[in-house]
């Protein structure tokens, strides 16, 4: 199939999602367009003979405009995209904005249909929002197929909208043979000493991921045990989390060290993944931690349940209880038995529920029917 891709480019859950996908799409043998304002986050370096290709969206400014519009700059280049290279359908992976432009793409060029993957927050946030209900309701209604990547969140989507047509659940998943345990004492030694405990948290750092409270939680469990924290991504609640952690004293034990795509080079040294999150769609990060023999302590919230059992790949524990999550932690890294069963669990269940042979295909399959 000739597919074209819409989605966020930055370092967040779903654009992620899509990249991976394309990618993976590729190699067996789909031709693959991405169209973005800029190159998504993880498509850099990745690729075959059959995409996945970008296409740059170009901006416009005028005097008369006091705001650009990307969702109309965005149907128009996807509108030459599908003209140019006759696309079977477009992929969208978000609701608004770009279901919205791949649904006005469609009407334009009178071909193609529209697949619109929801992540979380187009529904749970942005599309609760009354500014945007309606836009959100028809960019749903009007798709030729929706999926969603929990069952919580396809349940909540029908609940908030009020819609009834299907949509397909189909979780996430994540390259079991890229997100790995890495063994080399040098590459972990770059972090912590071999006494220290490693705990890790990725995220885009926006309210909902509670960053200050994985702070909180590494400072519990510092205060008990030799431990340091690697805070991997960027966004609104970084300095809040960077001034707690000097607040609390533990910023010479934490490591902020931003955005970048490659993050499966330091999950596979880290001990334990904290996710806080007040809600969560699904929790990919987790997933490859997971993946990387990682147990994971994370709020219970969203479609988390979904993906984390607890007490048998991790636990899990109520919204914004710092203590319990600390005491969790401190279990697991206490207990080396504990730690590598829940370890070893949590990579089987990477591999036996979430491996890209088994997720892949079920979107092949809803690109079949629409």
């Amino acid at each position: 199939m000739k597919i074209g891709v819409l989605c966020h480019t930055s370092a967040g859950g779903s654009g992620v999602v899509a990249t991976e996908l394309g990618v993976m799409l590729a190699r067996r043998g789909h031709e693959m367009h991405f169209v973005g304002s800029s190159q998504p986050f993880r498509l850099s370096g990745l690729g075959c003979m059959n995409g996945p290709y970008f296409h740059q969206v170009s901006g416009f400014a005028y005097a008369l405009f006091e705001q650009p519009f990307p969702e109309l700059a965005t149907t128009n280049t996807l509108t030459e995209v599908i003209l140019e290279h006759d696309l079977d359908l477009v992929h969208a992976h978000y609701a608004i904005p770009h279901a919205s432009s791949a649904i006005h793409a469609r009407n334009i060029t009178g071909r193609t249909r529209v697949v619109t993957t929801l992540h979380g927050t187009d529904v749970t946030l942005v599309g609760a929002e009354p500014a945007f209900r309606h836009t959100t309701r028809h960019a749903i209604e009007h798709s030729d197929h929706v999926t969603a990547v929990s069952q919580f969140l396809a349940d909540e989507t029908r609940e908030v909208f009020g819609v009834d047509r299907p949509i397909d659940v189909i979780h996430n998943f994540v390259d079991a043979e890229r997100f790995v345990r890495i063994t080399d004492p040098a590459v972990r030694a770059r972090f912590a000493h071999p006494e220290e405990a490693l705990l890790v948290h990725i995220s885009n750092f926006r309210p909902v991921k509670r960053v200050q409270d994985v702070v909180q939680t590494f400072a519990r469990v510092a205060s008990e045990i030799p431990a340091r924290l690697l805070m991997i991504g960027d966004g609104p609640e970084r300095a809040r989390a960077f001034d707690l952690a000097q607040q609390l004293g533990v910023i010479g034990r934490t490591h902020f060290l931003g955005s970048f795509p490659d993050v499966q080079t330091v999950l596979g040294i880290c001990d334990l993944f904290l996710l806080p999150s007040s809600n969560e769609s699904f929790g990919l990060a987790a997933l490859e931690a997971m993946a990387c023999e990682v147990p994971v302590v994370a709020a219970r919230a969203g479609g988390v349940p979904e993906v984390i059992e607890d007490g048998v790949t991790g636990f899990l524990t109520p919204v914004g209880d710092v203590d319990m999550m600390a005491d969790a932690a401190l279990r697991i890294l206490r207990d080396r038995e504990l730690y590598m069963q829940l370890g070893t669990n949590a990579r089987r269940a990477a591999i036996e529920r979430f491996h890209p042979d088994l997720i892949v295909p079920q979107y092949v399959d809803v690109y079949n029917r629409a």
